[in-house]
């Protein structure tokens, strides 16, 4: 029997599911089904979700939109947690409906370091002293 590789990362399986769950959850949450005044009032992104390898467990990466009152959102999220586990289960045909949690996305906070990275004094120095290619 083959020893799966631990450096490998997320199955096909676990993609193409993780990405069945990230719709359900964006279609709940932008259609208002949960009656919650936190959820009500905010538009929520769910950018990525990341099955655990027996897809039992669902982290959902979410962030409001304009990234405001981030905290609220995410505990209301957590509070609702089982509503919105029936709603995915209803969605995604699974033999186990996953545990859902919900983290905070932090891809924008990275992209906009990079950026700010990108756009620092010494970085634009070295980019300024390269001689442009002469190749064409």
């Amino acid at each position: 029997m083959r020893k799966p590789q631990e450096s490998a990362g997320p199955s096909q399986r676990q993609q193409r599911v993780a990405e069945l769950v990230r719709h359900a959850l964006a279609e709940v949450l932008s259609r208002g089904d949960i009656q919650d005044p936190v959820l009500s009032q905010h538009v929520i992104t769910v950018p990525e979700v990341r099955m655990s390898p027996d897809l039992k467990l669902a982290t959902a990466y979410v962030m409001p939109l304009g990234g405001q009152d981030e905290r609220p959102v995410i505990e209301a999220l957590e509070r609702n947690k089982k509503v919105l586990r029936q709603e995915v289960a209803r969605r995604v045909t699974l033999k186990f409906a996953p545990d859902l949690r919900f983290r905070r996305d932090e891809t924008f906070d990275e992209a906009a370091r990079i950026d700010a990275l990108l756009r620092s004094d010494k970085v634009q120095r070295d980019l300024g002293s390269e001689e442009p290619d002469t190749e064409e």
